[in-house]
């Protein structure tokens, strides 16, 4: 059967909120602090708000996980504007698995005048296999041998061929 059905590996609520506290507590030890969080639409913007109510740091979103990227790109431009004004920001997604997102978000920002230092972002888990660079994350996988499907809590609600489907979005994950 291809692709193989994943394996699921449900995160409950404590692990998310550990996660989450385990990055506000790196942020508080860094000297970089950001102006603003962007939560990731769509597994960013739990984490985002999260960490956003454990930092206090105000939390802006921007939404690439539609498919109707040109929708984010009046976003972006304001994200790099921001930059160019000095203002720091913070990146927040669930995962960063392939690094397609965090490379498009870091390149489009880029390319929209941004200024790269003023840019980092933290994940709840990262692939240490991943062609994208995190600066914060919770706990590290390696897909090469860790092919399991994180679902985490606000996924939880969808139905299980929801979540075969977007897993079959990338078989190589689960392969």
């Amino acid at each position: 059967m291809w692709p193989p059905m994943p394996d699921f590996a449900p995160i409950t609520h404590e692990t998310f909120v550990a996660d989450v506290l385990a990055i506000a507590a790196t942020l508080a030890d860094d000297d970089w602090k950001p102006h603003w969080l962007v939560g990731v639409g769509r597994g960013g913007l739990v984490p985002g708000a999260y960490l956003s109510q454990a930092t206090g740091i105000q939390l802006l979103s921007v939404d690439v996980s539609s498919r109707h990227i040109s929708f984010a790109d009046e976003l972006l431009e304001k994200l790099a504007a921001e930059t160019r004004a000095g203002q720091r920001l913070l990146i927040v997604d669930d995962i960063n698995d392939s690094g397609k997102t965090i490379g498009y978000l870091r390149r489009a920002i880029g390319e929209a005048g941004g200024v790269p230092d003023h840019v980092r972002v933290a994940v709840l888990i990262n692939n240490i296999r991943s062609q994208a660079h995190v600066d914060y994350c919770s706990r590290t996988i390696d897909r090469a041998s860790d092919k399991r499907w994180f679902v985490f809590p606000w996924e939880a609600l969808a139905p299980e061929t929801r979540l075969v489907e977007d897993a079959a979005d990338v078989p190589e994950r689960l392969a």
